[in-house]
């Protein structure tokens, strides 16, 4: 059963999405590109103002994603099962550990725009690449996971999703980005830099829509 809270949180995950792949994008964009073979090389062209703004914008909005997962609890509760609420927790998890990871990525980038001393510098991206970017594994593995769950719910028709849904999970729709990166990169520069927000904000989107409609037809 739909209700306004579930229409709302849906409508705030996405507002999640949409500010923290804001606030991504100023911390990571550059027309300069992505493939030296120097660390962070890229974040030498992103001004101290984007930083921190990127940086603000990103880590006070992520934590409203939580809300965007209760909302995918409420709409896969009715296949019943504990399940639903494990792919909630398990998402809420991950990006609990990608507010952490984004929270350091301005200072990476100070780190390497500010240091002189090569020796140096490259001992703190090595300590910052294992403390850190591990967490970005964690994000991106409970992704999957909680996928695989979705995929496997919706598919067996019994949440408040359409079977079809079942393949615009967040993991799929993860991968269509990258895609559009590899096919279209002048499209997909802009969107790379911001991968998960915008899987996110496109998921949100959609499954927002069917709860507003389930509520239309309950009334």
């Amino acid at each position: 059963m739909t209700n306004d809270k579930i229409v709302l949180s849906g409508l705030v995950g996405l507002v999640a999405a949409l500010l923290v792949g804001t606030g991504e994008f100023l911390l990571h964009y550059t027309s300069e590109g992505y493939g030296s073979d120097i660390p962070y090389q890229f974040m030498m062209h992103i001004s101290t103002q984007r930083l921190s703004f990127g940086h603000f914008i990103a880590v006070l909005s992520a934590p409203l994603y939580l809300i965007g997962f209760w909302h995918m609890y409420k709409m896969l509760e009715p296949a019943g099962g504990k399940l639903p609420a494990a792919i909630a927790i398990l998402g809420g998890y991950g990006f609990i550990m990608g507010i952490v990871w984004i929270g350091s990525r301005s200072m990476i980038a100070s780190i390497v725009q500010l240091s002189s001393d090569a020796a140096n510098v490259n001992l703190l991206i090595n300590s910052y690449q294992f403390y850190d970017e591990t967490l970005l594994q964690i994000i991106r593995l409970t992704t999957l996971l909680l996928s695989l769950g979705f995929f496997y719910l919706v598919l067996k028709g019994k949440t408040n999703y359409p079977v079809w849904m079942s393949f615009l999970n967040p993991f799929f729709l993860l991968i269509a980005v990258f895609s559009i990166y590899l096919l279209l990169p002048s499209i997909g520069k802009f969107i790379m830099p911001i991968a998960m927000n915008v899987a996110y904000a496109v998921f949100f989107s959609i499954s927002t829509c069917i709860a507003l409609k389930l509520k239309k037809v309950d009334e």
